[in-house]
C-alpha cells in the first residue's frame, strides 16, 4: 500500500523577516503558526487573513496583534510555496500605498523568475 505524503511547501522570504525585536516571543510564535498552516495547504479566513486582491491573485495578509503594534505579513500562496512579498507594522486602516507597491513589484518580480519552472 502506497501513502502520499504531503510535505509542507516552502517559505519564499523575498522581504523581510519575523524576529524578536521588533516583534515579540509571543507574536513571532503566532506569525510561525500561521505561516506553517498556510505552509500546510491550510485555507485561513478572518480574522487570521484577508484576502489581498489588489496586490494579486492569490494574495493574503495575515494579521498579527502584538502589544499595541499591529502587524502584517502579505504573502502570495503560490502552488509549490508560501512566498512573503513584506512584512510591515500597521498604522492605519488602509493599506500604505509604499507597502502595496512594494509587493506587486515583488510578486512581479517572482512570477517572473519562476514562470518558465
Amino acid at each position: 500500500m502506497l501513502l502520499a505524503v504531503m510535505l509542507p511547501k516552502p517559505l519564499v522570504w523575498l522581504h523581510g523577516e519575523v524576529k524578536t525585536p521588533p516583534f515579540s516571543r509571543e507574536a513571532r510564535i503566532e506569525a510561525g503558526f500561521l505561516l506553517r498552516r498556510l505552509q500546510n495547504g491550510e485555507i485561513l479566513g478572518m480574522p487570521a487573513s484577508r484576502p489581498m486582491p489588489s496586490i494579486g491573485s492569490s494574495c493574503h495578509e495575515l494579521r498579527i496583534t502584538d502589544r499595541g503594534v499591529i502587524w502584517r505579513i502579505v504573502v502570495h500562496l503560490a502552488p509549490d510555496a508560501v512566498v512573503i512579498l513584506e512584512v510591515f507594522s500597521k498604522k492605519t486602516q488602509t493599506l500604505p500605498q509604499r507597502v502595496a507597491d512594494a509587493a506587486k513589484r515583488r510578486l512581479r518580480e517572482y512570477l517572473r523568475l519562476t514562470k518558465g519552472d
